[in-house]
């Protein structure tokens, strides 16, 4: 018995021991928010009331129309990118899929969560719509599929929280070190910390782009094994849009 006691107090001044060393300063402290209301150390991105802080990517206004909180880009606004610019990044976007059932693959609501103007997220209507893997909504376009199918219908507003840490770059300007994504889609893990490569490497900061993905700007769109034909009037909607810088 005594040879317990001992022991037990042994164990709980290492404890103290250990929890008088800590060192640092405290975390600061963030209201996390909640539903509709972004952390208040974020970076609201979208206002909800017009679209300021959004341009065309020549820095024309934006052409996307905003009403009771919602951003709308019919087809033919063209790409749209925050002012903000960002580098490592926590992203919050809500968005909206039209119904197009006449549609298949890659031509049913494409359009696009583009990272600093470089690396795609891709957004598409995947519920009970096959395309290639890495084409599925959710997908680090083109390098990474989703884990999962999280895909709500078209029609309800779906979310997308973003962890991205940026490639940093050589002297040479070669990627010295892979940049990684991690993707919750509808609060469903479905990017884990995979790498995010580009032909180059780009220091620089870039803004976050929302894309139009449409015939009207003459992209065309493989909806099947040789297939390929224009994207459909496709009207996007957004809410919701903020920003916590994870870097300077």
């Amino acid at each position: 018995m005594m040879t317990r006691c001992v022991i037990a107090v042994w164990l709980l001044a290492i404890g103290a021991a250990y929890a008088q060393k800590s060192e640092g300063p405290q975390p600061p402290v963030v209201d996390p928010g909640g539903p509709g209301k972004p952390p208040s150390d974020a970076i609201v991105l979208f206002n909800g009331r017009d679209n300021s802080g959004w341009t065309r990517m020549d820095g024309s206004p934006s052409r996307c129309t905003v009403a009771d909180g919602v951003m709308t880009c019919k087809t033919g606004a063209l790409d749209t990118q925050s002012t903000e610019k960002f580098r490592d990044a926590q992203i919050h976007v809500e968005f909206n899929l039209p119904s197009e059932p006449e549609m298949r693959g890659q031509g049913r609501a494409n359009s696009g969560i583009v990272l600093q103007n470089r690396y795609e997220i891709q957004i598409l209507d995947s519920y009970h719509n096959e395309t290639y893997a890495n084409g599925s909504c959710g997908a680090l376009y083109g390098q990474s599929a989703p884990l999962v199918n999280a895909n709500r219908p078209p029609g309800e507003w779906q979310s997308y929280d973003i962890t991205f840490h940026a490639p940093s770059c050589a002297a040479d300007g070669s990627v010295a070190t892979p940049g990684s994504l991690t993707l919750l889609f509808n609060g469903v893990l479905i990017q884990d910390h995979v790498p995010v490569r580009g032909r180059k490497c780009v220091a620089d900061a870039g803004p976050l782009v929302l894309q139009d993905h449409s015939q009207s700007v003459g992209r065309k769109i493989g909806t099947a094994t040789g297939v390929t034909e224009g994207a459909p009037d496709t009207t996007m909607k957004f809410r919701n849009i903020w920003m916590r810088r994870l870097s300077q």
